[in-house]
């Protein structure tokens, strides 16, 4: 028995020494994180290599999606232009608010190929209830198509009343099409679906499990939140489906985020996002292949500047952070960030810490309860350090904040799935809307203006005073906070 045991223990040993050499020599990740890896192989001995097994494996899809339809719709050949002409200065911007950050737009369409719309109408909603009201209604009124994207889809009473109109339209004769991920949307499966599959609908879970209840890529999730009806309307922004975003949880209260209704021309390439997500989690027969039907040609709504960026493990560069950095380094009077986990890498604090130094105007809004415990820890470990520096904090008071937006200077503004972390910069595949207008941004800083009436400010000198079973907390969850 005694000799049964230290052969388990030299095997494990053995496998440990093995992973650290790959991860150091093989898998070339951010020392950061590799060495919150090792500290997990050799502090959880055995246990820890599973859970690298389940949280730790790289992607390594090269080509992760594709689509050809994309030359067939000319967006590669506008992105060329769109690039040659800001390159040449003859790129003809329809608002000033556009034209002042072409070194942005410029970086997303060579970082990310996130071609630039000026035509756009935007309606903001941050309530649920409000939300969900519009797009029942933008669903019923759908006459060929609907593409139906999200995290988390529960079947609970919101989400059986939106299953029920598309079970409706699927009956008329409507397109419809429902993506869901398999890890956000747990318990779900297909065959619950199934009176809409009967109905002609088709269903599709990203990156399902291999066998019932065992799923190996915990890591690599969709998180987007997209609805395109019609090739005409879009939403894009941090609501799930389920009764909690409606404030309806006892847990959380009421829900505050952000979600975007949007027509014009950034519909197409929020339709092409779909469209790439879709023909991953598809059978080759289900595919989607270009039509006019799913590209109408769309008259001119607003004049909103916007560029629809991913990113994603599928990407060598981190596109949605870096677009996020340079707001930060664009911002001349303020910036404003709300998030529900902020976990930065270091570039992304140096940044915020340089902006807070350089007189700027620096204020963040975090949730004041945990939905995962060791998120929030290194989230308020990570707020102590910008206090020092000079950014105001406020705790939302008025139930959870889950929004992920940041509005500089009343210009310049993003809303999206992305949260300030890890998991959303590397590891999930995230898609936000940046955007470049006065009107919008304003709405949208006027709206964290409003939140801070319903929140506490956090000063350094209620920081400093925290307790002893906090900062033990916040020690842990920082020490591991390169992997949540």
């Amino acid at each position: 028995m005694t000799h049964l045991i230290s052969l388990s223990v030299t095997i494990i040993l053995i496998l440990n020494i093995l992973l650290a050499i790959a991860l150091i020599f093989l898998e070339r990740r951010d020392p950061t994180a590799t060495w919150a890896w090792l500290l997990v192989l050799f502090f959880i001995p055995f246990f820890g290599f599973f859970i690298y097994l389940l949280l730790g494996r790289r992607l390594r899809e090269d080509e992760l999606f594709r689509w050809d339809g994309r030359n067939k719709i000319g967006i590669d050949t506008l992105i060329d232009y769109q690039i040659a002409a800001i390159e040449d200065g003859t790129l003809e911007f329809r608002l000033d608010d556009t034209a002042h950050y072409k070194d942005m737009i410029y970086m997303h369409l060579r970082n990310n190929h996130a071609v630039l719309t000026q035509d756009n109408d935007v309606q903001i909603f941050n309530d649920g209830k409000d939300k969900f009201a519009t797009l029942l209604k933008d669903l019923e009124q759908s006459k060929d198509h609907i593409h139906f994207q999200y995290y988390i889809l529960r079947l609970d009473n919101l989400g059986r009343r939106i299953l029920d109109v598309l079970i409706r339209k699927a009956k008329q004769g409507v397109r419809v099409r429902v993506l869901f991920d398999d890890i956000g949307s747990r318990g779900l499966r297909k065959r619950h679906l199934k009176e809409l599959m009967e109905a002609g609908g088709e269903v599709e879970a990203f990156f399902p499990a291999i066998l019932p209840l065992i799923n190996p890529r915990l890591n690599y999730r969709n998180h987007r939140k997209i609805v395109i009806i019609d090739g005409r309307i879009g939403y894009i922004g941090g609501f799930n489906v389920g009764d909690e975003y409606l404030g309806l949880s006892k847990r959380f209260g009421y829900w505050r985020d952000t979600h975007l209704r949007i027509e014009g021309s950034a519909l197409h390439p929020l339709q092409t996002r779909f469209i790439l997500d879709w023909n991953q989690a598809s059978p080759e027969k289900y595919q989607i292949e270009y039509t006019d039907r799913y590209f109408p040609a769309i008259p001119r709504k607003g004049s909103v500047g916007m560029q629809i960026v991913s990113s994603g493990p599928d990407a060598e560069w981190e596109h949605i952070k870096d677009g996020y950095l340079k707001m930060i380094f664009l911002a001349k009077r303020y910036i404003y960030i709300q998030t529900p986990y902020f976990i930065p890498d270091i570039s992304f604090l140096d940044a915020l810490r340089i902006a807070c130094l350089s007189g700027i105007d620096v204020r963040i809004m975090i949730p004041n309860k945990p939905d995962h415990m060791f998120v929030y820890w290194a989230t308020y470990s990570n707020i102590g350090k910008l206090l020092k520096a000079g950014a105001r904090v406020y705790i939302y008071d008025n139930g959870f904040i889950h929004t992920k937006q940041i509005v500089v200077d009343d210009e310049l503004s993003t809303v999206g799935t992305a949260n300030i972390d890890v998991r959303s910069f590397k590891l999930n595949f995230e898609v936000n809307a940046f955007i470049y207008d006065r009107e919008t941004s304003h709405a949208l800083a006027e709206l964290f203006e409003q939140d801070m009436q319903l929140a506490t400010e956090l000063t350094y000198e209620m920081y400093e005073e925290r307790s002893r079973t906090i900062k033990l907390k916040e020690s842990i969850s920082r020490l591991v906070s390169p992997i949540l």
